[in-house]
């Protein structure tokens, strides 16, 4: 688990978001408000913003102009983290059995997820963590 995840706010604008995703390979970031975990921030909350609406894929008369959409990246960028974060979070404790956190995250079909104990934020546990506690566990000292 990272004990000292890199957070968020929801008044942080989507482009200082966006800048840490891609510089430093974040796919999501935890959302705190006054010290509690108040949402989460993933790649996929910023680029569905881009997508076409239902309609316009349905619309046998016209297809999407996938290019003009990908355009409208540069506003969605000037958007705040509120505008487009998910507010309910999944969460693991910090006690929770590994496996049983993992099983959670498959279940959801998450690579990480925030771990809080009483709504505070306490880290961001990944499947890599996971992995990685196994390996520990289980042969690290055959090696």
């Amino acid at each position: 688990m990272s004990k000292s995840p890199k957070t968020v706010t929801p008044d942080t604008k989507l482009l200082d978001v966006v800048s840490l995703m891609c510089l430093f390979r974040y796919s999501g970031l935890p959302v705190v408000t006054d010290g509690k975990l108040s949402g989460i921030i993933a790649e996929k909350d910023v680029l569905h913003r881009m997508f076409p609406t239902l309609e316009e894929v349905m619309d046998g008369l016209s297809s999407p102009d996938y290019d003009d959409m990908m355009k409208q990246y540069k506003d969605v960028v000037n958007l705040q983290v509120s505008d487009v974060m998910s507010s309910n979070v999944v969460t693991v404790s910090p006690d929770m059995h590994i496996l049983k956190a993992a099983t959670v995250m498959v279940r959801h079909k998450f690579r990480r997820i925030p771990v809080a104990d009483a709504g505070q934020l306490v880290g961001m546990l990944s499947l890599g963590d996971i992995h990685k506690a196994i390996f520990q566990s289980n042969l690290a000292h055959t090696i």
